[in-house]
């Protein structure tokens, strides 16, 4: 029997709870911090949804004005270190760019909260797949690290995708130390910014058939998920279970999105 269908132990009630994870809505209301909003965010339910499925939704977690800030930041390539043509290295079709340090203020603060809310559950991930590695507290330390060992680069990205794009499956590793969760913001509105172009993760344990889902963003919506693998129990031991995810086809209009990878690159 394939391990990766069973039914959630937590029931309806973690998807109900989600709904209310952010502490904004719809109407564009948004707590004044992104330390706030992260702030407002059950990590308890999360942390069990992210663990039993591989991703997990955050619903408005940016307002609209932001969305459309960030989105407009591509135009202004000094804030960039480098640009990525998907179709040149057989990533898909479509494009984005990696953010030069210092970060906008406002990605770098979702990207530093972010992280600290999630450290216990990335060290509860390796300690049950026996990873000896663990992160620590801040995510100034956890830099520190990676740049000890060499990735320097900033990940923070920003994608663009217009009619035909599509970004293949695949896992952000960018080098030996890895967070094991990262996370996604969409930052258009689909059908009226553009319409296909859902956002995939994939799950497959060994000798089992792999699993497709598509995390249903919105404008503003966050998504959390496993960047290469994560532990899940099975029937009789624990197993790891490998993700991947990209984008399906834009049928018509532009997407943009970000990207929040919390460690760094060789």
């Amino acid at each position: 029997m394939n391990d990766l269908h069973h039914p959630s132990p937590f029931g309806d009630a973690v998807q109900n709870e989600l709904q209310f994870f952010a502490g904004n809505d719809r109407s564009g209301q948004t707590p004044a911090t992104v330390g706030q909003r992260i702030g407002a965010i059950d990590w308890n339910i999360a942390g069990k949804k992210l663990a039993q499925h591989g991703h997990v939704l955050l619903p408005s977690m940016l307002s609209v004005a932001e969305c459309e800030d960030i989105a407009a930041m591509y135009a202004h390539r000094d804030t960039f270190r480098s640009r990525v043509v998907m179709a040149r290295h057989g990533y898909g079709r479509g494009e984005y760019q990696y953010f030069a340090y210092p970060l906008p203020p406002l990605i770098a603060d979702l990207r530093t909260a972010l992280y600290e809310a999630l450290v216990p559950v990335a060290n509860r991930w390796h300690d049950a797949m026996r990873i000896a590695t663990r992160f620590p507290e801040r995510h100034a330390g956890f830099l520190a690290r990676c740049h000890a060992a060499g990735q320097l680069r900033p990940t923070p990205l920003l994608l663009r995708y217009g009619a035909d794009d599509y970004n293949c499956l695949h896992q952000d590793v960018y080098g030996e130390l890895v967070f094991p969760i990262q996370a996604v913001i969409l930052l258009s509105a689909p059908g009226r910014d553009f319409c296909g172009g859902e956002f995939v993760v994939t799950s497959q344990c060994a000798g089992a058939p792999a699993t497709a889902e598509v995390v249903p963003l919105q404008q503003g919506d966050a998504a959390l998920f496993a960047v290469r693998q994560r532990p899940l129990p099975g029937r009789y031991r624990m197993r790891k279970v490998q993700s991947r995810h990209g984008v399906s086809q834009i049928l018509w209009g532009q997407r943009h999105t970000l990207g929040l990878i919390f460690h760094d690159a060789l």
